[in-house]
């Protein structure tokens, strides 16, 4: 049982990854946000991408 689905329209089997990612990456956002966590800064993501 479940509360919420997202659901995806059929499409060809080479579009569904471009189709799926845009949906789960509004339900990362939004998981964020309730979490109280600032989506636009992730932590330690400066440490990831500096180059020296």
């Amino acid at each position: 049982m479940v509360d919420h689905v997202i659901e995806i329209p059929r499409v060809l089997d080479i579009f569904e990854p471009v189709l799926s990612v845009i949906p789960l990456q509004f339900l990362a956002d939004q998981l964020g946000l309730l979490k109280g966590r600032n989506v636009d800064q992730p932590r330690n993501l400066a440490k990831s991408v500096t180059v020296e």
